[in-house]
């Protein structure tokens, strides 16, 4: 393991503690420790054009983390070129696992047979899981676009980037029509949730969405087509057509009727209405008129739909869907008394995730919300300055995930937020 805290890291963390002043010292004592340590603990030397990304206390790559992960670090690396070749390395791993196995979600760093080898799919030594989630293939290309956007650079879209690229557009148009895909997933072990039903999950209607077999949350989704991960799909292919058209000179036609299909699947059947007879975006449909009405704590989330650019902050479906999954119609929103929040049927019930309290920062306008969210972020690490998976909403000290990086990045991503330090999608 590599110690990559670089001298413009390690200047820009001063910058943002000189920033919180004393007024918000334990939020510059929790970014301190935090955006250093992805940069010191979670990242491993692969070869000389790779690095290997730690999901934190689990020793695998998952592809939406490790996007989250770097994702802060576009900020100090529009000036730290050692800081962006950090960065344009992890994306390379990126793109080389998605080549390797598109349905995959998370790897090994060799093909050492580590994690879920028994698993009814098609396995190799390479891979720590094999569960489909749509945004796996979003988020890689989500940081290759940011990258691109915020340093300039065009390095990065190389040949293993075409290679993965064509995976991706084959899998996503084949997920279209689920029922003659090739993928298929069984495990007989852990968590109903942790297996398809049948291996193929519950029938769906072909709409123009995409597929999905599992949650961010590595849980099986109830529906097949889970609307932000195809929200965020519509984006992502979005920015695949520009990257053709402006860097690489080559047809984008493909990505636009894709992204498409998609959008109009979704607004014909993404959609319905809360208790007060509202439209808002479901979290999952199938097509065949079953829909929930609920939000998860894992992004890509309905809450987070503004943060990975997919609608605009004051479209009123998302304004109205914002208001119903912040409620308690949505059965995994949890309040006590250290906080309210989404929680996730994934964790406990009465837990909540700092991942969605920081997102639900990130998408509001309200800067004393922002600081008031953060408040309640470093209130809650039960002494550790460090963001976890989970924790009851009555006792911060009962946690899950003693160790998860990408929760760690996220506040780092509202705190520099909260004084203007925005990874955005054009260059300074």
């Amino acid at each position: 393991m590599t110690d990559y805290l670089t001298k413009g890291a390690s200047a820009y963390i001063d910058k943002i503690v000189a920033l919180c002043g004393n007024e918000h010292q334990e939020w510059a004592e929790t970014f301190a420790l935090t955006f250093a340590d992805t940069l010191k603990h979670a990242l491993v030397e692969d070869g000389t054009s790779r690095i290997f990304v730690l999901t934190g206390d689990i020793p695998a790559m998952w592809q939406r983390d490790s996007t989250a992960q770097m994702r802060p670090y576009l900020v100090p690396a529009r000036t730290d070129p050692e800081l962006a070749d950090t960065i344009e390395k992890v994306i390379n791993r990126q793109f080389f696992n998605m080549a390797m196995d598109p349905y995959a979600n998370a790897f090994n760093q060799t093909a050492n047979n580590a994690g879920h080898q028994t698993d009814k799919t098609t396995m190799n030594p390479w891979i720590w899981e094999r569960k489909y989630e749509l945004d796996s293939l979003c988020y890689p290309v989500q940081l290759a676009y940011l990258f691109w956007k915020n340093t300039g650079r065009t390095s990065h879209f190389n040949a293993g980037f075409e290679v993965a690229i064509e995976k991706l557009v084959q899998v996503i148009a084949a997920e279209q029509d689920h029922a003659h895909s090739p993928y298929a997933f069984e495990r007989t072990e852990d968590r109903p949730e942790d297996t398809l039903i049948d291996g193929v999950g519950r029938p769906v209607a072909k709409t123009g969405m995409s597929w999905n077999g599992f949650r961010p949350s590595d849980d099986a989704c109830v529906y097949g087509y889970l609307i932000p991960s195809n929200l965020f799909a519509v984006e992502i292919l979005r920015h695949l057509a520009e990257i053709y058209t402006e860097v690489l000179h080559q047809p984008a036609e493909r990505f636009t009727y894709l992204a498409n299909a998609i959008e109009a699947g979704v607004a014909r059947y993404g959609t319905t209405t809360n208790k007060a007879g509202e439209s808002i975006y479901a979290f999952e449909v199938d097509g065949l008129g079953n829909q929930l009405v609920m939000d998860d704590a894992n992004v890509p989330n309905l809450l987070a739909l503004p943060y990975l650019g997919a609608v605009a902050a004051d479209d009123p479906t998302y304004v109205a869907t914002r208001k119903t999954i912040l409620s308690p119609e949505n059965p995994y929103y949890y309040a006590g008394t250290y906080g309210q929040g989404l929680g996730s049927p994934h964790t406990p019930a009465e837990y909540i995730w700092p991942i969605a309290k920081a997102v639900e920062g990130l998408t509001s306008g309200d800067r004393a919300e922002k600081a008031a969210i953060l408040d309640s972020l470093v209130a809650t690490t039960a002494g550790t300055k460090m963001m976890h998976e989970g924790y009851n909403v009555e006792d911060p000290t009962q946690y899950t995930r003693e160790w998860f990086s990408w929760a760690n990045m996220m506040f780092c991503e509202l705190v520099m937020d909260y004084f203007g330090e925005n990874v955005n999608d054009t260059k300074d």
